[in-house]
């Protein structure tokens, strides 16, 4: 009986480790997927999304500098808003499919790297 080939499972755990790690970590994901896995797109359609997600993150964090506004109204809305679409993109890098996240992915699609 011929053994069936199986595909390179190491590879593709591979490609979705480093995705996760260039989601989870943002801006430093980012860098280590560019520095290490610069060729893979799937890793680097998440590490897109990591490096806007650090970006909209410092925009959230001078919002939330604004007092008043910022401290009780829109800023604690927006860090949970912020916290949603972080948890949705590291959970999408980990199921191994490129999916976009909400806002997050059609920005993500205008770097070139």
């Amino acid at each position: 009986m011929a053994k069936k080939k199986i595909p390179n499972k190491k590879s593709n755990d591979d490609k979705t480790l480093f995705a996760f790690i260039a989601s989870f970590f943002t801006i430093i994901g980012f860098i280590i997927a560019l520095a290490i896995k610069k060729d893979d797109k799937y890793v680097m359609f998440y590490a897109k999304h990591g490096l806007v997600l650090f970006i909209t993150q410092i925009i959230v964090g001078f919002i939330f500098m604004i007092p008043i506004i910022g401290w009780f109204l829109i800023g604690p809305i927006l860090w949970i808003f912020w916290l949603v679409l972080w948890l949705i993109t590291w959970i999408n890098a980990l199921s191994g499919k490129t999916k976009k996240t909400f806002i997050i992915g059609d920005l993500a699609e205008k770097f070139d790297f």
